[in-house]
């Protein structure tokens, strides 16, 4: 088999195999990729054991526990009659250098602001600043650094899948025994960004990689639902026909987000505009500006 210009992983028949891998390196991913084999087979089983709701519950379900999360901008907050839903996956989409990242802290620290909330940030490329977040939190403060919101923002550093896979688990298990005790309920997971886990299996002819991605994706719904939070993942871009930017990671994974928003930076100033490509309950195309500030 030739080799994978860019080094992708191939995953076929149950065994995972990445070109230009040192022996104990393929081993340890290997063992990682076993025992994401069972996760999977969880969630497979939670999939065929949904149960079956009607209208009435529903409603009553997202009056009741699917709460409206402030994004910290104006602009997006009415863009999108409030912010971020509880119970939905949202995932922001931009080419580098957009602000997804700035615009994922500013939720962070204006969710552990605002709502009260804890907030779980999940960072796949060292991006996660904390002065950054010190900024933010001083700026919807008035000035005032306050360390118990600080210490609501939990940071964790994840650099493939298989990895995910185990932190997720975790924390659905952690959220589920703790239920509604202490002052701080989790509000928001935070995944920037889920891309940089993704592509690396989406290598070679095998759809195991694609069941892998959207494995990811029904987890972290389920998540969303179950645990009653706001799931804001970050994707970037790639060329695509003609030279086009577009979404990563597929037409599988384009259906997966409850909301997929596409946000933009204007050369050479803190200006973005932010549009809605897809949404549950609100028309596509619709656009919105803000500004990040330094």
């Amino acid at each position: 088999m030739a080799e994978s210009e860019n080094g992708a992983i191939e995953i076929t028949g149950g065994s995972v195999r990445h070109f230009g891998l040192q022996f104990p390196i393929f081993l340890c991913f290997q063992r990682h990729f076993h025992r994401t084999r069972a996760h999977l087979r969880e969630i497979e089983r939670d999939r065929q054991h949904q149960p079956w709701l009607n209208g009435l519950q529903l409603l009553e379900d997202a009056q009741q526990n699917k709460h409206v999360l402030s994004t910290g901008f104006k602009g997006i907050d009415k863009l999108l009659e409030g912010g971020l839903r509880e119970g939905q996956l949202t995932e922001l989409v931009g080419p580098s250098s957009s602000g997804k990242t700035q615009l994922c802290l500013r939720v962070a620290a204006n969710v552990a602001i605002q709502h009260k909330g804890r907030v779980i940030f999940l960072d796949t490329g060292n991006s996660f600043s904390p002065r950054r977040i010190e900024h933010f939190v001083r700026q919807i403060s008035g000035s005032v650094f306050n360390e118990k919101v600080m210490s609501n923002i939990l940071c964790h550093s994840t650099f493939d899948i298989f990895s995910m896979f185990d932190v997720l688990h975790q924390l659905e298990n952690s959220l589920k025994s703790q239920g509604h005790k202490g002052d701080c309920k989790a509000r928001t997971l935070i995944v920037d960004s889920i891309s940089s886990l993704i592509t690396p299996i989406l290598g070679g002819s095998g759809p195991q990689g694609h069941a892998l991605m959207t494995s990811a994706g029904f987890l972290l719904k389920k998540l969303a639902h179950e645990l009653n939070i706001a799931v804001l993942v970050t994707n970037h871009m790639v060329a695509g026909e003609g030279g086009n930017l577009k979404p990563a990671l597929g037409e599988s994974w384009k259906s997966i987000p409850h909301v997929r928003l596409l946000l933009s930076r204007d050369q050479g100033n803190k200006t973005c505009s932010i549009s809605i490509l897809k949404h549950p309950s609100l028309a596509s195309g619709e656009v919105a500006r803000f500004v990040i500030d330094d």
